[in-house]
């Protein structure tokens, strides 16, 4: 890799991040919080369009699929235009069908049946939702991108793409530059996290193409566990799952129990590194077997529903306090 030439692209992504903060302040684009948010001042929206940016930056220079720039590209502006109007589900929907079929037709994936390709349209649709309805609090998409794309980095079987990796990387840096503080100077916005969540499903989907391991879904198994879990838990209460709420339990520690926002983003981001390193490992030493990943799978779950089940107790001993 040309040292010199990844110090301009971070020195250019700063400059195109420093002028997106300008242009929206000027135009307004800001996040108002009202009593769902779990900020208390105006911040600037929309930061995350520096991803976009380095993909294009990665296609002209790297050779990125020109199809998949395409792609995040367009999910990420049908974010941007919800960021300021919001918009109805339908056109977001469509936006993100037919980025999903751009995808897919760069992998040659509809050699598949179409059973397989359905599969595939539920489980990134679900993986691009949870990863928006997740960019709650400073640091927590920031982080958690990191660590996808730091794992990402070290896999032989991407590492044709290890030259966009490492910029995007850079790209989260310069937006944790103004992201990563106790009073957040920007949010990634719906542009930020969707076309973030677009960028990681690809990598994840072209890896699992390439190697055939479907264990390397675990590397989103913290987000995944807390979104599929929330959701059920807000279908049994009966609550509108498309509504804003603040019941995930990252949003349970830093809202309620008012734990600092970047320690708890930091804490799930770093629970998810260490899985993801234990997996490499025994991807390696080839220690997994569907029966291993489902074990994993359930015993993250019994954590998981321990600390949250905890955790709501706590807050109901406060309360009745």
């Amino acid at each position: 890799m040309n040292i010199i030439l990844l110090g301009i692209l971070f020195f250019l992504l700063f400059v195109v991040e420093f002028i997106y903060l300008k242009i929206a302040n000027y135009f307004n684009i800001v996040d108002k919080p009202n009593e769902r948010s779990s900020h208390q001042f105006l911040t600037i929206r929309g930061g995350g369009i520096i991803f976009i940016f380095a993909i294009w930056i990665s296609t002209f220079i790297y050779s990125f699929p020109i199809l998949v720039a395409v792609a995040i590209t367009l999910a990420g502006a049908i974010g941007f235009i919800d960021d300021i109007y919001k918009l109805h589900q339908i056109p977001r929907i469509i936006a993100h069908l037919i980025a999903l079929i751009l995808i897919i037709f760069s992998l040659n994936e509809f050699e598949f049946n179409i059973f397989i390709l359905i599969l595939i349209g539920i489980v990134f649709t679900g993986w691009v939702n949870a990863f928006n309805f997740m960019d709650g609090i400073n640091g927590i998409t920031g982080f958690y991108g990191l660590t996808a794309l730091i794992s990402f980095f070290f896999i032989p079987e991407l590492s044709v793409y290890s030259e966009t990796i490492l910029t995007v990387i850079f790209s989260i840096i310069v937006f944790g530059y103004y992201n990563f503080r106790a009073k957040a100077k920007t949010f990634a916005g719906d542009v930020g996290s969707i076309s973030l969540a677009f960028i990681l499903g690809y990598f994840m989907l072209y890896l699992m193409k390439e190697t055939g391991k479907l264990e390397y879904i675990l590397f989103f198994a913290v987000y995944g566990m807390d979104a599929v879990f929330t959701i059920i838990f807000r279908l049994i209460r009966g609550e509108n799952i498309f509504t804003p709420h603040r019941t995930h339990l990252y949003q349970y520690l830093a809202n309620e129990l008012n734990y600092s926002h970047l320690a708890v983003s930091f804490i799930y981001s770093s629970i998810q590194f260490m899985i993801n390193f234990l997996l490499l490992i025994c991807i390696k030493k080839e220690l997994i077997s569907a029966g291993v990943f489902i074990v994993i799978l359930f015993t993250f779950a019994l954590i998981y529903l321990f600390l949250r089940d905890k955790v709501i107790k706590q807050l109901k001993t406060e309360n009745a306090n």
